[in-house]
Order: structure tokens, then sequence, then C-alpha cells
């Protein structure tokens, strides 16, 4: 049906104001699970060191009355780790004027962009720690590398044939081999568990993408051996995640991580890994050059594993 003739319509009026809502929407997430559950410290030095030790393994132990002891046990020396502390970085520049003139969602253009730029910021931090980065000195032209929980971990792993642990003693300054990937599974997650729970530690976390985040919530006999935290403990019929693994070992905590890999589902026993500190974060306002204000937010950070057997890895799993 026409609409009835000279009609004034909107498609003909000037000076309609615009409806520009007054709210930024930005759905890209801000959580950072690994950050948010292992711990932190400061350091001195962007080389900074510690040390692990172990007991000897167990043993029978029976001496014959009033023996003298003519033999003595061996002493085993620390072992020295080491890892170096990176520099990460956002920038921003700003012309005078977009920080004057009225905008929508915002009253400071500075104050927005560092807000969003610090997430962003962190956001690196954990993608850094999580995605095979390995630990490199750096020089006047190369920058320095703290190494990611991959270089770290090389003893409570369940991988491929063809996939290959990281090889260090000091420095985790070499990258794992991936092997072609296969299906997570159940069998593969207790085998990874155990190793850990063997070595000493006390898996407390399961850690993966996505994916096998959901392959894990439909692991055989969901209903009976685990249960949504929030409902208390008590089994499960119908859950759409997994947030609890009963364990032979314990409840394993499961945590979807959007910045790791897919192909990783990582064993933490987080009392055993921190981020090292130089320097905290902190904006830092740049001289000005001209018309425009300069702005940088930086730290300076670590990763310190306290010892890489308190967790362990189901390596080379399926991504899709």
């Amino acid at each position: 049906m026409a609409i009835v003739t000279n009609t004034f319509t909107t498609f003909d009026a000037k000076g309609i104001r615009e409806d520009l809502s007054n709210i930024i929407t930005n759905i890209s997430p801000e959580e950072v699970p690994y950050q948010s559950n292992i711990g932190r410290e400061s350091i001195s030095n962007s080389l900074f060191e510690w040390q692990t030790d172990e007991l000897a393994a167990a043993a029978a132990n029976k001496q014959i009355e009033g023996d003298d002891v003519s033999s003595f046990d061996a002493v085993v020396a620390t072992v020295r780790l080491q890892n170096y502390a990176q520099i990460s970085r956002k920038t921003m520049v700003l012309s005078a004027t977009e920080e004057v003139v009225n905008k929508a969602g915002r009253a400071s253009e500075m104050a927005y962009q560092t807000a969003k730029k610090s997430m962003e910021l962190k956001r690196d931090i954990e993608f850094t720690l999580l995605n095979g980065a390995v630990a490199a000195a750096g020089n006047t032209s190369t920058a320095r590398g703290t190494a990611s929980l991959g270089a770290f971990i090389k003893t409570n792993v369940d991988m491929q044939t063809n996939g290959a642990n990281p090889s260090y003693t000091t420095l985790p300054n070499s990258a794992r081999t991936d092997g072609n990937v296969r299906t997570f599974t159940e069998t593969i997650l207790k085998n990874v568990i155990q190793k850990v729970w063997s070595s000493g530690g006390t898996p407390k976390i399961l850690m993966c993408g996505p994916v096998n985040k959901q392959r894990v919530s439909g692991f055989s006999g969901i209903a009976s051996s685990r249960f949504n935290i929030n409902g208390g403990e008590k089994p499960a019929t119908l859950i759409g995640a997994v947030d609890i693994y009963v364990s032979d070992f314990g409840n394993v905590s499961v945590i979807a991580n959007r910045f790791q890999r897919e192909r990783d589902a990582w064993v933490l026993d987080p009392e055993y890994a921190k981020t090292a500190v130089l320097r905290p974060y902190q904006k830092i306002n740049l001289a000005k050059s001209g018309d425009a204000d300069k702005a940088m937010l930086i730290q300076e950070w670590g990763h310190k594993v306290l010892t890489e057997t308190a967790h362990g890895l189901a390596a080379d799993l399926v991504t899709s």
C-alpha cells in the first residue's frame, strides 16, 4: 500500500538526533584462571633462582643392635632452577582534542583506554604463561622471555610416542615437541593424576580448553563420580559442565581456560607455581612531543614453577 503524496518522512527530514547508546559493550573475556589460582611474589633481579629438593625413596631400614657406623648415607645436593623476567607493555597516544570532545560511553578517552589495555595486558601474560614460551636471556636487540608451563613440565606427562618432553637441568629453555593429536579420555586423565600424586603432588585443578572441557563432562560415570559445586557435594544427575572431578586421589576442580592451547590439559597443584614480579603493573605518562598525550602500561614479571613434579600434563589432545 502506497503512502499519501507529500507525506513527510524520516527519509526526508534533516536534523534527527542520533540514537547512540551511552554504554560500550565488550564481550571479550577477562578471566585469567591460571594467574588467579597460583601465587604471587616479588623478585629483585631479571634472572631469578630457587632450589628444589626431595626425600630419598622409602626403604626397609633395620640395624643391628649395638652396631657401629662404618658407612654413611649419601648427601644429595639441592637442584637450583632459574627463569627470566620479561617486560610486557601496552602503549597509547591520544590527541588532546579527543580527550575533551563530548563522547558516548566514556567521559575520558584516556581512562577508558587505560582500563581496556590493562585487561589486554593481563590476557597477554596468561597467554605467555601457557603457550609454549621458553626462557631466554635476551640482549640489546632481543627481548628477554620467561618460560611457560609447557617448558617446565617434563615428568608427569601422558603424551603420544612421537612427542617429546622439554629437556633441561636448571633453565627451562627448550620447547616441548608436540605429537599427533588423540581424543582426551578418562584413562589419560587418571594416568596423569596418578603420576602427580605418586610424585608427591596433590592434584587440585584440571585446566583445559573449551573443547576438552566438554569432553570431560562426557566421561563415563559422570552422575556417580562428579557433582556440581553450586549444589553441594552430592551426585549430579543433569549437569551442563563438570565443576569437580572426584579422583582416587582427591577432588579436582575442572576449569576452562580460553588462553591456553586446546591440545593441552594441565593437572595442577597451584601451591607450587607463582607469578614473580620484578616491577609491578604501572601506568607511565610519556613525554609530550606535540598536541597529544602518550602513556604506557608496563609490568616486568616472570614465571616460577617451584617444582615441576607437583604438576602434570595430558598432551597431544584433539582441538575440535
